[in-house]
């Protein structure tokens, strides 16, 4: 195992269970699981996490990069446009973004957080 290269997978580590918090819950019964593949100093996190169908409220305090491994959801920001994301696509929450994301089909991501 090298000291320098992680791989992000579900393999590595065990999976956390989650859900919105009641009050930020928008419609459906949303699951989580979250795989946290790296945690260091300074508040920087990397893994993958899957959502089951469900809306909730976000708001963001830190930064996010995010690559869609697989399914549908819509991540619409107050104000905002509502953008479909899917299998393929990848883009960046920054801080004070606030809205809600809505999973149409069982979503999962790969994820970079940065406090």
């Amino acid at each position: 195992m090298s000291a320098h290269y992680l791989t992000i997978s579900t393999d590595s580590v065990d999976a956390e269970h989650g859900a919105p918090a009641p009050d930020r819950l928008i419609a459906g019964d949303p699951k989580f699981r979250t795989w946290n593949v790296e945690e260091r100093d300074g508040g920087l996190y990397a893994g993958i996490w899957e959502a089951t169908p469900g809306k909730w409220r976000i708001v963001y305090d830190e930064w996010e990069f995010c690559h869609i491994l697989s399914g549908v959801s819509v991540v619409a920001e107050d104000g905002g446009e509502a953008r479909t994301v899917r299998a393929g696509d990848s883009f960046v929450l920054r801080p004070g973004f606030r809205g809600s994301w809505e999973v149409l089909e069982t979503t999962r991501k790969e994820y970079v957080i940065k406090l």
